[in-house]
């Protein structure tokens, strides 16, 4: 998934972009957990600071005073291409013959084999094994002497999901993919009076606001802008110091957010399509409990992202809601670890049962999907073990058939239960007494959106940007041994 924020602030404002960008990132952790890194700008050369870990060990108080500078980019990572290894971590970094660029991506290429036969030198010019470090290097190679021009002729030949974060020596630029798989959004950072300790003055000067990008608008609030509208797919958005944004189309829009997006992967408190995430997702709780009703004493969640589904279900079932499952706080999503095996270990260390609350009891269990189900078979024996008598398992999303290829680490089908197992064979292995997915038509009536205008691939198999079902679609293509004149 990653997340993506940018900022600029006005020359001489005596805020530095990278506090900003780095504040803001802390509110896309969710996104990912496995690097993050910051890369600023003063106007005549680049710097870049990343590594492994999480933002707070990564991006600490420190670090940041150190990046001086008033453009700036920050990215936590999410690996859908490439090992979990520094060289990897982002922003990534290239100084070509006409410009220097930093990049951070949230999405995933599906032409990577297609774009690597493009780059002078193949693959060995390459110090990381992304998708978004091959991007980069053809960015940079680019004989155009611009970057926004450079970005026109490269986008075009880019297939897949790319929302981008760019920085070169004078400007923060924003880019969505013409389907606009994965989201980003605009909004200006505040004018605050007298913050220089002058009556009436300004933070900025001349009364400028700055300008910032961000994967959520959860990234807004954290620092404190305000919304002005979504990156569009197929837009390039230029914030430069002292200027307005500007915005250039390179391809049509052909909209297809990432439904899941909104079933699991934002955060509650952000908007999309101009809706509240929470909101959304009660009303997906709603539809589930008319479509799979469930005879039990209580609706509990699974924390945090079925807590809304659960208060959904709660209220239109009439069943009383209950926290069941104590989620310790400073564990990371056991969904985006990258490896089966910290899967598995993740929700023994994330989850511990309320043994008052669920003993003895007909349980319903809220939760946003089941990809692998090992997770969903380890929580259902926690509460059997706990002392409950029934566990009814409803998912507010569909069952997930298909692999995803535009930025989720759900490459190979084989990994999905859904893609290999009935319902029934589902509900038995993860021990439940009843199984339960909401309908893709109850998740169109809990967003009141229709159909088109988002991405249903991983629930329905119709992708809309076509996806070669190859080793060009493989996470560790990159990796593979370098061939003889490859």
């Amino acid at each position: 998934m990653c997340g993506v924020f940018g900022a600029v602030v006005p020359s001489g404002s005596g805020t530095q972009a990278a506090a900003i960008a780095s504040l803001g990132l802390f509110a896309l952790q969710h996104r990912g957990q496995e690097s993050a890194g910051v890369a600023v700008s003063d106007g005549e050369q680049l710097m870049l600071y990343k590594d492994l870990g999480m933002i707070s060990s990564v991006l600490d108080e420190r670090r940041i005073p150190s990046f001086r500078g008033d453009l700036a980019i920050a990215h936590c990572r999410y690996s859908t291409t490439g090992s979990t290894v520094w060289e990897n971590a982002q922003p990534t970094f290239r100084l070509g013959p006409r410009r220097a660029l930093a990049i951070g991506h949230n999405g995933n290429l599906v032409n990577t084999r297609e774009l690597l036969g493009q780059l002078s030198g193949g693959r060995g010019r390459l110090p990381a094994s992304t998708d978004t470090e091959l991007l980069t290097a053809l960015l940079a190679d680019e004989p155009a002497t611009d970057t926004v021009d450079a970005l026109v002729r490269v986008l075009p030949r880019v297939h897949g999901a790319f929302t981008l974060v760019v920085l070169d020596e004078r400007r923060v630029i924003g880019v969505r993919d013409p389907f606009g798989f994965r989201p980003l959004v605009l909004g200006r950072l505040p004018i605050e009076e007298g913050s220089r300790g002058d009556a009436g003055s300004s933070l900025w000067p001349d009364d400028e606001p700055g300008w910032c990008l961000s994967s959520e608008t959860a990234g807004l609030d954290i620092v404190g802008a305000e919304y002005v509208r979504d990156v569009e797919p197929g837009e390039i958005v230029i914030l430069e110091p002292g200027r307005a944004p500007r915005s250039v189309r390179y391809a049509p829009a052909n909209p297809a957010l990432c439904v899941f997006e909104l079933i699991y992967f934002a955060r509650p408190d952000s908007y999309m399509e101009g809706r509240n995430l929470y909101e959304v997702r009660r009303r997906m709780g709603e539809q589930l409990a008319h479509e799979h009703p469930a005879d039990s004493d209580l609706v509990m969640p699974v924390p945090d992202t079925g807590a809304a589904a659960a208060a959904g279900y709660a209220e239109a079932s009439g069943i009383p809601y209950r926290e069941g499952l104590v989620r310790n706080r400073y564990s990371g999503r056991t969904f985006i670890q990258p490896s089966q095996t910290m899967r598995q270990r993740g929700v023994t260390i994330k989850l511990n049962p309320l043994r008052e609350v669920v003993r003895g009891k007909r349980l319903t269990v809220v939760d946003d999907s089941i990809v692998r189900g090992t997770t969903t078979k380890q929580i259902v024996a926690l509460l059997r073990k706990a002392g409950a008598t029934e566990v009814h398992v409803r998912i507010s999303a569909p069952p997930i058939y298909h692999p995803c290829f535009y930025g989720i680490d759900t490459q190979v089908e084989t990994e999905l239960i859904a893609a290999t197992h009935t319902e029934e064979q589902i509900r038995e292995f993860i021990g439940a007494d009843t199984l339960g997915y909401l309908s893709i038509t109850g998740v169109l009536n809990a967003l009141e959106l229709p159909y088109e205008g988002f991405c249903f691939a991983c629930f329905d198999g119709r992708y809309p940007d076509p996806v070669p079902y190859d080793s060009a679609s493989r996470k560790f293509l990159l990796e593979e041994p370098v061939i003889a004149g490859a």
